[in-house]
């Protein structure tokens, strides 16, 4: 029942904080007047307008944030998401008013208690700001008595739900089901045979043989759908030797990442920290004596190396430890010294000597970064040119010959990744344009810029058989090679279920113990796993991959183990998932039967109000 109380409360603090928010934008607070007031009732309890509003437009903003742009009403309604955001409106008033109809409610001090956490009423100080709640409830069109009865019967409504819906536990055998499915085990001995197994090799396909598979599998000689493209592209390589060297930019970028090229010298350090100087003292006596060594008091404190490791750091990342430290020409311990975090010793490991590029060795990187900088950004000039051609009705030929974009042709299926199909901005391009629509400049994610136009499109069709004579072969091959292979793994499968020995039958068996449906056998097809989880014990079958026969034995099946940590977690993650979603069906079985039993009267005059308001 705490549970219950905990979700309902939090349930409750969270769609009013929703609701308000959503009021303060100030939709609707003006936009709503005369005399109707609501889109509907059930029962005796109205939809309010500016309710429906406030959900509508709630809905309609979230949807715009996911997709990245405004979304209209009209577009919304082409997704239903307006009669999506009545119906929950219907639910949720036909839960409140059962509420008000069984006496359900909560007294005026829990209704104070929720508005004292909503954080759109606290001011700067983090308390209650009694000035702001009036302000705010004013700005959103809502009376401050008008909220609270709301408050009040959005609690009492999530109470009633918690009531319904919470408090239910799966079937043992739903949950035991879903349980054996995932985490049951198998132990099973298999053997792979391959075209190195065929008793004699499988002789070359005759015309007629491939031509009898060509038929059979149109599907397998289709060609993609393709389009004849032109295009014209210019990207940074291209006109890099176009580019002017300047070498004070080289200097200045030089000096911009001058932390790359001048690395100063560095240690390898541990620092173990104590309470006080004289605790630091006695360990570090303690050391220099050989009574001890500093691993033996990192053990000590509860620690391991990994916990006082600071890595490699620069004299100044050790504050005024860092002199003492550097002053170390070899691996030893310094201290007490004094740390940020205290008293310290701190041990030096190795060094790292100071490390210099300077301009002249960094000067062939700076170059290439430089020119691929510079001709982006020559590039990026040249758009709006390029776009000015395009929109003067200039062909991509007129505009190679005008510019120094380049021209070139590419037959483009979903598969091209070669040139200017490399680039996924063009493949996307490529993919969504039709024939006849107008070139437009796009960039590509290096910095170039290309447009394209679709001269035709050739639909998907058969590939014309002397094409696919090589892949006919090589797919006839593999199927005969299935074939045989297939017979034999049968006969040698019933010899295994006789009781004859593997090795006697040239078969090397490979043996795995306590796999589960998640598990994975290395080199094997797909689907593999998935015969073996439908075989008896003693079972054998024969599993047929694309150019390879398995035989298969199953020798046990355990049942989950249950006094595993891991498998118990499953168990209750089971059991949770399946309580809430049977929750979920109860809440909207009973939420359908109040609705039906009060009765829903919907005002389409109402609510097309409500819509005319939108942009």
């Amino acid at each position: 029942m705490a549970r219950t109380k905990g979700v309902t409360s939090k349930t409750a603090v969270w769609a009013i904080v929703i609701l308000l928010i959503v009021g303060l934008a100030g939709f609707g607070a003006t936009n709503f007047g005369g005399t109707v007031r609501n889109v509907g009732t059930v029962g005796d309890t109205p939809i309010e307008v500016r309710r429906y509003a406030r959900e509508l437009q709630q809905e309609i903003s979230a949807l715009s944030a996911q997709i990245g742009t405004n979304m209209t009403l009209a577009q919304a309604q082409q997704f239903g998401i307006d009669r999506a955001v009545l119906q929950r409106m219907v639910s949720t008033v036909a839960l409140e008013n059962e509420a008000a109809d069984m006496g359900l409610s909560v007294g005026d001090e829990e209704v104070r208690k929720q508005v004292l956490q909503i954080q759109s009423f606290q001011g700067s100080n983090g308390t209650f700001d009694r000035e702001g709640y009036r302000f705010a409830l004013q700005n959103a069109g809502i009376s401050e008595a008008q909220f609270e009865a709301n408050l009040r019967a959005e609690i009492s409504r999530t109470m009633l739900q918690g009531a319904v819906a919470s408090g239910l536990t799966a079937p043992a055998a739903y949950t035991d089901a879903i349980l054996n499915f995932v985490a049951e085990r198998r132990d099973f001995d298999w053997a792979v045979l391959g075209s190195d197994d065929l008793e004699t090799p499988i002789p070359e396909p005759t015309e007629a043989d491939l031509r009898a598979y060509y038929d059979a599998k149109p599907d397998d000689f289709m060609l993609p759908e393709t389009k004849a493209i032109t295009y014209v592209w210019l990207t940074p390589d291209m006109i890099l030797d176009t580019v002017e060297i300047n070498e004070e930019a080289l200097q200045k970028l030089y000096d911009d990442r001058i932390d790359e090229f001048v690395k100063p010298e560095r240690r390898l350090v541990e620092r173990l920290v104590f309470r006080n100087e004289a605790d630091a003292a006695a360990a570090k006596a303690a050391i220099d004596s050989g009574e001890k060594e500093l691993d033996d008091l990192v053990a000590e404190r509860g620690l391991t190396l990994a916990d006082i490791d600071l890595g490699d750091v620069a004299i100044d990342d050790l504050g005024d430890a860092g002199d003492a430290v550097f002053a170390l020409d070899g691996p030893g311990i310094v201290g007490p010294v004094e740390t940020e975090l205290g008293f310290a010793l701190i041990r030096m490991n190795g060094i790292l000597p100071r490390q210099e590029t300077t301009f002249e060795q960094a000067r062939a990187e700076l170059l290439d970064e430089f020119a691929v900088d510079s001709a982006r950004r020559s590039i990026a000039d040249r758009i709006d040119n390029v776009d000015d051609l395009l929109a003067g009705g200039a062909t991509l030929e007129e505009l190679a010959a005008e510019t120094d974009l380049r021209l070139g042709q590419i037959d483009w299926t979903a598969a091209s990744a070669e040139g200017i199909a490399g680039y996924p901005k063009f493949r996307g391009a490529a993919a969504t344009a039709e024939k006849g629509d107008f070139p437009a400049v796009d960039e590509f994610e290096d910095g170039g810029i290309f447009a394209l136009r679709v001269n035709d499109v050739t639909p998907p069709r058969p590939e014309p058989f002397e094409d696919a004579k090589d892949r006919a072969a090589e797919g006839w091959r593999a199927a005969e090679t299935v074939k045989v292979l297939t017979e034999r793994a049968s006969a040698l499968g019933e010899e295994l279920l006789a009781g004859t020995d593997a090795a006697d039958l040239g078969l090397t068996l490979n043996t795995e113990t306590g796999l589960s449906r998640e598990g994975n056998v290395a080199d094997t097809p797909q689907g593999f796993l998935d015969t073996v989880f439908g075989m008896d014990v003693g079972e054998v079958q024969i599993f047929k991959g694309p150019s390879t026969v398995y035989v298969i034995r199953l020798n046990k099946i355990s049942p989950p183990d249950r006094d595993d940590a891991d498998i118990a977690a499953r168990v209750a993650a089971f059991e949770e998932s399946a309580a809430q979603s049977i929750g979920a069906d109860v809440l909207q079985a009973y939420s359908k039967a109040i609705e039906a039993r009060a009765g829903i009267s919907l005002n389409q005059s109402a609510i097309n109000a409500v819509h005319a308001q939108f942009p």
